[in-house]
């Protein structure tokens, strides 16, 4: 998003994580300065290409992508996207690597490996590394899409923030992908969310509860979360290189820098169409709360606690699609009827309501969501019990990237 003010569902920013690994072993490699470097003959942490844009992250295996700016519309970033991805490839094939897609690394050691950014901007993840020890999967190995939501004045902001306070724990529910740790199946779906919400425990203001508190103002924003991250953060960074929004670690974040909020639980997919796929629905949904109840939803939001919003996200980590919602006044925020569903019945409910809205490429892939489930229980399923086909699987989802494809548990 840029400097300038735009209304709500004006326009749209995404940005995209992948993993920089080795062709053959699909282990992560360090190399996304090289790669910046190859693209442009100098490393530095951004690139611009008419549209889109590449940078740097924390750790050194991790390269973004991004739309260089808001775009009118999401109907066609995906193509833009799968461009960037197939250009990538190609200039890390000199290196004998490729992008993997997924929101972690399932056999990484994040100790051993960890390798942080050592160029431009790199005080601010030193002061990270310093403070929080970055060693951890929280840190050293995640990869997520997020959705920039742009907003106009002081109401535009009150509604839009509510809106997506209520929808965000069920995102995880249809985004999750990470269900595989160090060659481990947790239980979890979406162990990225798992070990994010942990990251800053030892400055709890800076993530909150990953859901955010309700807010009924700008001032009462910059009050209650940004100045609380700031005063908390000021003895471990006397400095203040962190005394910035983006500091503020919460699932969906306010940029005013670009009258903005991101929102930052979707864990990537295996490719940018279905990323995109994901937007086009969240948009959509948040549309309708926006301008269909944007005389109740502040209400509606207040109705639902932040214990209760927090509860369900927790259970959307771990249960995805399965994740029961029995609070028929949280459903009635969304115009659904029944008492009680799951979490897969939410988001069938949700796509077929908007599936007019949605572009013929997301209608696709939201086919494949809603037959077999989010990633992280295809990828389960694939892998099988004891998770014998660890290193297939994963270099089909290396293909399914590359080849701008969905990937299914059972292909054929």
């Amino acid at each position: 998003m840029s400097n300038s003010t735009y209304a709500w569902f004006q326009c749209y920013g995404i940005e995209i994580e992948y993993m920089i690994v080795d062709r053959q072993s699909l282990c992560v490699r360090p190399i996304s300065d090289l790669l910046l470097r190859d693209a442009d003959g100098v490393i530095q942490s951004e690139l611009e290409f008419d549209d889109m844009a590449w940078s740097n992250e924390l750790l050194a295996h991790v390269i973004e992508l991004k739309t260089n700016g808001p775009v009118g519309c999401l109907p066609g970033v995906a193509e833009r996207f799968q461009d960037q991805v197939q250009r990538i490839n190609q200039l890390l094939s000199n290196h004998d690597c490729q992008l993997m897609p997924t929101g972690m690394h399932p056999w990484m050691d994040p100790i051993g490996e960890k390798k942080l950014w050592q160029h431009d901007y790199h005080t601010v993840y030193e002061t990270f590394d310093r403070i929080f020890n970055c060693s951890g999967h929280g840190w050293a190995n995640l990869q997520s899409m997020h959705i920039n939501l742009p907003f106009e004045g002081e109401q535009q902001f009150q509604v839009l923030h509510s809106a997506i306070r209520v929808l965000l724990p069920l995102l995880p529910a249809i985004a999750a992908s990470s269900p595989i740790v160090e060659r481990r199946a947790t239980g979890l779906s979406d162990n990225r969310m798992e070990f994010y919400r942990n990251n800053s425990r030892k400055i709890p203001e800076i993530a909150g509860s990953v859901v955010p508190e309700l807010i009924t103002s700008i001032e009462q924003y910059q009050t209650q979360i940004l100045k609380s991250i700031y005063d908390a953060t000021a003895p471990y960074d006397p400095d203040g290189v962190l005394r910035f929004e983006w500091c503020n670690a919460r699932g969906a974040i306010t940029r005013f820098d670009r009258n903005a909020i991101e929102i930052r639980v979707i864990d990537a997919q295996e490719c940018p169409a279905g990323d995109l796929a994901i937007a086009e629905l969240v948009v959509a949904i948040l549309k309708y709360l926006c301008e269909e109840k944007s005389k109740h939803i502040t209400e509606l939001s207040a109705a639902t606690n932040l214990a209760f919003l927090s509860d369900l996200f927790l259970d959307s980590i771990r249960n995805a699609d399965e994740t029961e919602i029995a609070n028929p006044d949280y459903l009635q925020v969304f115009g659904i009827e029944e008492k009680a569903l799951n979490a897969g019945e939410f988001w069938s409910a949700m796509y077929q309501r908007h599936e007019g809205q949605l572009s013929d490429a997301a209608q696709s892939h939201w086919q494949v969501l809603l037959e077999e489930g989010p990633l992280a229980k295809r990828i389960l399923q694939a892998v099988g019990p004891q998770l014998q086909n660890l290193q297939q699987v994963y270099g089909q989802l290396c293909d399914c990237l590359r080849d701008g494809v969905a990937f299914r548990s059972n292909p054929g």
